[in-house]
């Protein structure tokens, strides 16, 4: 009889983890084990992943941006310690400010041109299957794609009207339907996942657990060098299968080849703050720079380097303008601030002239990669500007070319010299002299540098929205 026992509850504890499993005692007085979300809900609240207030979880309250946050960040174990915020309207001390700035790091979910996040704005249907779609890797980049990326996947379906509900606010009690379908395939519309690759386990003993974290339950053990397969990420953890056995584990303790068909990791968190902007208003003071129709070339980068940056005022960029006032700076005093202040990227701000005779706009970088190992960064960065500003000014395209400027060829960093125009062409001059057309050209600036910085596998994406 003891035997028996004894065999019943080994094969008890290789049973894979079902939807229909019990997560937790965690309950709640308004979602009862008949409400249609109950095992959802459970589900998530099991690993902390869902709260309620006073016992009560609100299950048709519309979600907050704060909440979908929240909600995600945990899911995907992003850093919740509460702290300040690049929006002015999320104050550090707020429950969801560590995820909010944590999500906006990963590229998840973004603000507003204004420099807030709105985090008591409720979020659409359709603005929650973009956000499941960039926290899992789905592919999905506007509304309609994403909601076919989640209805492919079982995760979510239509409302009663036959349609996705686009612009309908989405609920909690469905919002934390499509998470935990999202984490477990196991509770999607058709349950079932692609399983593959060839990984083994690198732990000792290695927990396989219901959810991406250790909040949720262990449903086995298994011990080092078990081959596993693989079937998609949920944040650092995998959902994997062995032998019967499926739940999710740390990816840290697995080693080998995961499957082609496996969603993408989040991108690795690179603070923003530690890059270092130089921004080059060229001339100044005793030196007014090239002339025409009664304004200096002084003047006019001046004005349109402090636009830029009030722009990279609105971002984590840490940035360092050469000159703020009708100063003059020689060269290699230029230089030797943007060395001194740890430079990463160098933008000078020019206007040009020869007789009236030409015209357009062109960008120079250092083109002797034999002597200068930041020659491919300069060359990419000049080509994101000169794009920008074509797009921008819509005048003469001159093209991206090597140029031996001091501030180019002396300099430790990526640097580029942007000649916006030339001033004493007169089409080309009435951009020059316009304010508006200035700040048209810090705009386009700007956007280039976050196009640079975008190539190179940083994550601004939530800043191309400081440009109205």
């Amino acid at each position: 009889m003891k035997q028996f026992v004894i065999s019943i509850l080994l094969a008890f504890l290789i049973l894979p983890f079902t939807a229909n499993s019990s997560e937790a005692a965690v309950t709640f007085l308004d979602v009862d084990s008949s409400h249609r979300s109950y095992q959802e809900i459970s589900y998530l609240a099991g690993g902390n992943i869902v709260f309620g207030t006073g016992g009560y979880f609100d299950p048709n309250s519309s979600v907050t941006r704060a909440e979908a946050a929240t909600m995600l960040g945990r899911a995907m174990n992003l850093n919740g310690t509460k702290r300040a915020t690049m929006f002015k309207d999320v104050d550090s001390g707020s429950f969801a400010s560590g995820y909010i700035q944590s999500a906006v790091e990963k590229g998840i979910i973004s603000g507003y041109s204004d420099g807030t996040f709105k985090p008591e704005q409720p979020v659409k249907r359709g603005e929650m299957a973009i956000l499941i779609n960039r926290a899992f890797g789905y592919g999905g980049t506007e509304s309609i794609s994403a909601a076919n990326a989640l209805l492919e996947k079982g995760i979510a379906q239509g409302i009663s009207t036959g349609d996705f509900g686009y612009y309908l606010e989405i609920k909690r009690a469905d919002f934390s339907v499509f998470l935990a379908r999202a984490i477990n395939y196991k509770y999607r519309i058709n349950a079932s996942a692609e399983f593959g690759g060839d990984l083994q386990i690198m732990a000792d003993s290695l927990n396989v657990r219901s959810g991406p974290s250790t909040k949720f339950p262990i449903v086995h053990e298994l011990p080092i060098a078990t081959k596993v397969e693989a079937a998609y990420r949920v944040g650092d953890w995998v959902f994997i299968r062995s032998a019967g056995v499926e739940g999710l584990v740390h990816g840290a303790y697995l080693t080998g080849t995961y499957p082609s068909f496996m969603n993408k990791p989040l991108p690795a968190s690179t603070p923003l703050s530690e890059q270092m902007i130089i921004i080059d208003p060229g001339h100044g003071g005793k030196d007014p720079g090239a002339s025409g129709y009664g304004i200096q070339e002084k003047a006019v980068v001046l004005d349109t380097a402090l636009k830029v940056k009030a722009l990279l005022d609105k971002t984590p960029f840490s940035y360092k303008l050469t000159r703020e006032a009708d100063v003059y700076l020689s060269l290699s005093q230029r230089v030797s601030l943007a060395k001194s202040v740890g430079g990463d990227t160098f933008v000078s701000i020019h206007a040009n002239a020869f007789n009236g005779s030409a015209n357009g706009t062109e960008v120079y970088y250092y083109g002797t990669s034999a002597t200068n190992p930041y020659q491919s960064d300069s060359k990419k960065l000049a080509a994101a500007i000169q794009n920008r500003l074509l797009a921008a000014w819509k005048l003469y395209d001159r093209g991206i070319d090597h140029g031996d400027f001091h501030v180019l060829r002396e300099n430790s960093m990526p640097a580029v010299l942007v000649e916006l125009g030339f001033i004493d062409n007169k089409e080309d001059n009435e951009k020059l002299a316009s304010a508006w057309w200035r700040q048209e050209a810090a705009e386009a600036i700007y956007l280039g540098i976050l196009d640079y910085y975008n190539e190179k596998g940083y994550n601004v994406s939530y800043l191309y929205n400081n440009v109205n």
